[in-house]
């Protein structure tokens, strides 16, 4: 890569999914100089961009993943949560599960109930509808010719549509767009995948603005501060390459800190903005006291029932030689189960007929899966009825662990904190059970894995839940939104940070709750609204 410029109208810290919707927005305009600073590479490699290849990319640390380990999780055991983060080109969106959902109509009107204006629904969806090009017709929900493929996927296996069956049978009604008029019930989710390769922020919003030759995106660039003068942020220093050679660019109009919900509370805390207490332990100036920086941290937590199958799913497909066969067919034709995420079909539940939305989530998978796939597959024939609860009261912290900006962050999930909590991932297992034992499924089923046919009472289940629960990698609030009467916000409406002109912070860690699902269109969403609150001065 060629030398970086030394000054830029706007310089965006991170590639990620947010990141990559602001670097195309923004360098739109020729007139606009723009930087990217990404400390990872370009994620072209074959498991970047084969759908299969994120069981391999989720589960250990490599160039396309970080991953953290969190701070003992008391409710769990003291168990350590892995906690995978997206690195290079697409962030994320280049080692999740492509699953395209947007969460739900009360999640954004929650937030303009916050006083968020601009937040809404209504807001929202115009955005999420310019980014689309959707598989079907353009219509009140969905968008045409916009960068961002939403397709539905292309297995043909029966057992997906078995799941269904037995999950109407349960008395849940089946839809066929989660991100359409009602999000509640059972169908095939919408994915970022094309041409049997995926389609997340790099391949669709960053690959084709890099033909503009006033958008330059770096990669291996760490970022180390956010330089603040005269309280405006004016510059980024940054350590390049394997030897760590320095480097600062300056930005003459803004910086936009796409760093993600680990990262960007980090890297504000490097640069002096959070709870003065914390900096101050480590030696760091204060430039600006926000209390908030790194709280509020939300999680998604699942909890898989899994079942032996008598009839072959991917465990058979896939093992041994087999293996081998679906790398052929996918370099040969982009097909087979290389070219599909394997989690097809899910759902949207409430656990409790009073709530104003979906509170559970279903992603079902014709294998045997526990902790969401961390150590592989059962090395046998099942499948999965995985369900996350979607809205925990439970908040964690992310802080810093040293003032050197390469340690990693020091990750406080909080999982499972309250009864609430566990009461919903309960009430989710009895919903998976009835799914689980209707006739449709009767074919494949021979029995109950986990948590087993013992495992009726609420100390049975729960006990199973604290030993087996954990993180889905939706990790998001960090450096959360809020009105002006706040005090633990970190941005404001247009995601200023407080206190701090010139910077502005477009990512998950801004969701001040989580959505109902899925937190990687939001994402994206939130990278494109950031540019609109940035052009519209």
């Amino acid at each position: 890569m060629s030398a970086l410029p030394d000054t830029a109208d706007y310089v965006v810290i991170g590639a990620g999914s947010a990141g990559c919707v602001v670097a195309n927005r923004l360098s739109a305009d020729p007139g606009t100089r723009v930087v990217v600073l990404e400390a990872g590479g370009r994620n072209a490699g074959l498991l970047a961009t084969m759908p299969a290849g994120m069981a391999t990319l989720m589960r250990a640390a490599n160039a396309s993943n970080w991953a953290f380990e969190s701070e003992p999780v008391a409710a769990l055991g003291g168990r350590r949560m892995f906690v995978p983060r997206g690195k290079g080109w697409g962030g994320s969106s280049s080692i999740n599960g492509m699953l395209y959902v947007r969460g739900n109509r009360a999640d954004y009107d929650q937030w303009r109930q916050m006083g968020l204006a601009g937040w809404s629904y209504d807001d929202v969806l115009p955005l999420f509808r310019r980014m689309e090009d959707f598989c079907g017709e353009a219509d009140t929900w969905h968008g045409k010719g916009g960068e961002l493929p939403v397709r539905y996927g292309t297995s043909h296996d029966p057992i997906y549509r078995a799941f269904i069956a037995a999950a109407r049978a349960a008395g849940h009604p089946e839809t066929d767009d989660f991100n359409g008029r009602d999000q509640e019930g059972v169908g095939r989710y919408q994915v970022n995948i094309e041409g049997g390769r995926r389609a997340g922020a790099r391949r669709a919003f960053l690959l084709p603005a890099l033909k503009r030759p006033n958008l330059t995106a770096g990669t291996e660039l760490h970022v180390t501060r956010i330089v603040v003068e005269g309280g405006r942020a004016v510059a980024v220093e940054y350590v390049r390459g394997k030897d760590r050679t320095p480097g600062r660019i300056a930005a003459d109009r803004e910086i936009i800190l796409c760093a993600g919900t680990m990262q960007s509370p980090q890297l504000l805390g490097l640069s002096g903005i959070g709870d003065p207490e914390d900096l101050r332990a480590l030696g760091l100036a204060v430039v600006a006291a926000l209390p908030g920086v790194g709280r509020n941290l939300q999680d998604h937590v699942d909890i898989a029932v899994t079942y032996r199958s008598r009839l072959p799913l991917l465990w058979s497909r896939t093992k041994g030689w087999r293996a081998g066969l679906v790398g052929l067919r996918y370099l040969l034709s982009r097909s087979g189960l290389g070219a599909s995420n394997s989690l097809e079909a899910g759902g949207f539940l409430r656990t409790r007929p009073e709530l104003d939305r979906p509170d559970v989530q279903i992603q079902f998978i014709p294998g045997a899966m526990v902790n969401h796939g961390q150590k592989g597959m059962q090395p046998f024939d099942g499948f999965s009825i995985d369900m996350i609860a979607l809205h925990p009261e439970s908040r964690g912290t992310v802080r810093l662990r040293s003032a050197d900006p390469f340690a990693p962050p020091e990750i406080h999930p909080n999982h499972l904190a309250t009864t609430g909590d566990v009461a919903t991932l309960r009430a989710a297992v009895r919903l998976a059970r009835a799914i689980g034992e209707q006739p449709a499924l009767a074919p494949w089923r021979i029995a109950e894995d986990e948590p087993g046919a013992d495992a009726v009472s609420d100390a049975a289940i729960d006990a199973w839940l604290y030993e087996r629960a954990a993180t889905i990698f939706h990790p998001v609030g960090t450096c959360r939104m809020g009105a002006a009467d706040d005090p633990g916000a970190v941005v404001d409406a247009a995601l200023r940070v407080r206190g701090v002109a010139g910077l502005r912070i477009a990512d998950a860690s801004i969701m001040p709750t989580i959505v109902t699902g899925n937190t990687n269109a939001a994402s994206m969403m939130i990278g494109e609204k950031a540019a609109d609150l940035i052009l519209a001065g």
